[in-house]
C-alpha cells in the first residue's frame, strides 16, 4: 500500500498528497487509486466495518501529483462540487515548460476539442461543435537559459481536459515529460505539480488553503538553484 500524506483531516474533509503516476480513482489499469487508499487508510484508522463512504469531487490526471481534497460525508461532497461549479473552488499548479515567454505575466484563452477514442485535447476554432472555452493565467518565476526551460506558477480558470498541457503545448512551451503533447524530457515524470488548493470549507464556511511542494528531484531540482 502507498504511504499517505495526510495535510489535514476533519470529520468532513481529507486533503492529501497525490504522488504522480498514481490515478485519482480507479481505471482500466486496474492499478491502486487514491479513492481505494484513502478508504483503506479511513478503514484503518477508525476501525469502521463495512464499505467507508469517501466522495471524489475533483481529478488530478493520473501523471500529475499534488493537493487533493476528498469527502467524508454526501454534505460536504455536494457542497464542495457546488463550490467548483461556482468557480469557488481554486487550483494553482506549478509547471516546467520549454522555452522563454515572452511575456512573464499573461492569460491564455482558448477552445479545446477533446477526443475521446485518443483521451487527448486540442486546441480548435471557437465554433467547433463540442468545443469547450478553456482559460487560465501564467506567471514566470523561474528562466534557466542554459536548458532554456522555464518555471511556472499557473492559476486555472477552467478545468478542462488536460488544459495546461494542451494550451501551453499549442504556444511551443510543452510541459516537461508530457509523453502526449510534448517532446521535452521523454521518460521522465510530468512536470506539473498542483502545488495549491483554496476551497471554502464545506460546513464552517472558513476559507482554507492548502499547499504541498513537489520533492527537490528529479526535473524539480531546477528550484533548488
Amino acid at each position: 500500500m502507498v504511504d499517505l500524506n495526510v495535510i489535514y483531516e476533519d470529520n468532513h474533509i481529507i486533503v492529501v498528497e497525490k504522488m504522480p503516476n498514481i490515478p485519482s480513482q480507479e481505471d482500466k489499469t486496474g492499478d491502486e487509486d487514491m479513492l481505494t487508499i484513502i478508504k483503506k487508510y479511513l478503514k484503518e484508522k477508525y476501525n469502521k466495518p463495512g464499505n467507508v463512504y469517501l466522495g471524489l469531487v475533483h481529478r488530478l490526471d493520473r501523471p500529475t501529483g499534488g493537493v487533493m481534497v476528498f469527502a467524508k460525508t454526501s454534505k460536504a461532497a455536494s457542497r464542495l462540487s457546488e463550490q467548483i461549479r461556482e468557480k469557488k473552488f481554486e487550483k494553482e499548479y506549478l509547471v516546467i515548460a520549454d522555452g522563454k515567454f515572452s511575456e512573464p505575466i499573461g492569460i491564455m484563452e482558448d477552445y479545446l476539442l477533446k477526443n475521446e477514442k485518443t483521451n487527448t485535447s486540442k486546441v480548435v476554432d471557437s465554433n467547433t461543435k463540442n468545443a469547450k472555452f478553456a482559460s487560465l493565467k501564467y506567471e514566470v518565476i523561474k528562466y534557466q537559459e542554459d536548458i532554456n526551460l522555464s518555471v511556472v506558477k499557473v492559476k486555472l480558470y477552467t478545468g478542462r481536459h488536460h488544459q495546461i498541457r494542451v494550451q501551453f503545448a499549442s504556444r511551443n512551451h510543452s510541459i516537461t515529460g508530457d509523453q502526449k503533447y510534448g517532446t521535452r524530457g521523454r521518460g521522465k515524470n510530468l512536470a506539473l505539480w498542483a502545488y495549491k488548493l483554496s476551497i471554502i470549507h464545506p460546513i464552517t464556511k472558513e476559507k482554507m488553503t492548502f499547499e504541498v511542494m513537489p520533492k527537490i528531484e528529479g526535473s524539480w531540482k531546477i528550484l533548488e538553484e
